[in-house]
């Protein structure tokens, strides 16, 4: 192919040549180059340390007095007792030979914390809260905005707002909406993320006086509490939602026309297009009944323009999940250990409901 190129080249030109026959031009020049020399092997340094040497300062490294120590501390721990072998440096090239120049520190493992795999099939089993900030009239002024949201059927059982974080107006919250929506005797499970007042010792103190169980997501995983962050992100992209408020009592102002909205007007997708309100306090059955009735008039009145067929109305999840297991074998036993925990003591319920 370059002897074509070299013939071409007395009629054309270089760039026109290689074009013709189809070679890049830099790859026909670099093909007129003779081969470079082979560069010669670097030879071994006559201040090399001998192998025999190196061996016993690699085993000194990895003895069990020093295999947890980087090599700077262990030449300096020699050092002071009067032994030295090489510079740290060296230690380092000579670990590097035998591939063992990883971290050699004896660390701190951390804990490995269960993923929270949480079911609720009924309004006041499952409650998740969080705390989101508001903007205030001005730079570094900020409201603090507490909701507790009810899993299963969407409803805020409690909301409050606040200049700042508290662990104590985090427990009389979670107390107030204990006292108006938990059914006395019900088990509650109350899940919410790792900031400092979810995990306060007030906080947690209260969950034990109410027997209360509580359930904290993983470090750094907000998808753990995706239902707080839902909410709030449907609070700031309404259309009354203000980029900075002027004072507290504005933000107040607000959020009670707002959470009115949300708990009674609001037609959630999440459960079936239904108000909050409606699935919260066991509506759900009758407002579904009679949307199918009114389909299935429309259907009678004129069918030809339902192509296929009597048109179905989507039905509330049966359940809601924080972190639904893949494994349906683990899902069930999820299941049942909410059931073994809800028919706990039926006797004992009764009498504290009587």
């Amino acid at each position: 192919m370059n002897e074509t190129v070299t013939m071409l080249r007395g009629a054309l030109s270089a760039q026109e040549a290689c074009r013709h026959v189809g070679v890049s031009r830099s790859a026909y020049y670099r093909s007129l180059r003779p081969p470079s020399p082979r560069t010669k092997r670097r030879e071994r340094s006559p201040r090399r340390l001998p192998q025999a040497v190196r061996e016993e300062i690699r085993s000194v490294l990895n003895s069990e007095r020093f295999m947890d120590m980087p090599p700077r501390q262990v030449w300096a721990t020699l050092l002071d007792e009067g032994v030295y072998l090489c510079h740290w440096r060296s230690m380092y090239r000579i670990l590097a030979e035998y591939e063992e120049t990883r971290e050699r520190r004896r660390l701190r493992v951390r804990p490995r914390h269960k993923k929270p795999e949480l079911l609720a099939t009924a309004a006041n089993e499952l409650w998740t809260w969080d705390i989101t900030t508001l903007r205030g009239p001005s730079k570094g002024i900020y409201y603090k905005l507490y909701v507790i949201l009810d899993v299963f059927s969407r409803y805020v059982v409690g909301w409050t707002l606040a200049p700042c974080e508290s662990g104590a107006l985090a427990k009389e919250l979670i107390a107030q909406a204990c006292e108006r929506h938990r059914p006395r005797g019900k088990p509650l499970v109350i899940h919410s993320d790792r900031g400092a007042p979810m995990t306060s010792r007030t906080y947690v103190q209260l969950l034990a006086d109410l027997s209360v169980t509580g359930s904290w997501s993983r470090p750094y995983r907000s998808n753990d509490n995706p239902y707080s962050e839902a909410h709030f992100r449907t609070a700031k992209h309404h259309p009354t939602y203000e980029p900075r408020f002027g004072s507290l009592e504005d933000a107040r102002r607000w959020a009670r026309r707002f959470f009115d909205w949300y708990n009674n007007a609001f037609y959630h997708t999440g459960i079936a297009l239904m108000r909050p309100a409606t699935v919260h306090y066991g509506k759900t059955a009758e407002v579904w009944q009679a949307r199918k009735r009114v389909m299935e008039e429309a259907y009678a009145r004129e069918p030809e323009r339902f192509v296929g067929g009597m048109p179905s109305v989507p039905a509330p999840p049966e359940a809601a999940w924080i972190n639904k297991p893949d494994d349906p074998e683990a899902a069930r036993e999820i299941a049942a250990q909410r059931d073994r925990r809800i028919n706990l003591n039926p006797k004992r319920r009764h009498r504290r409901s009587a």
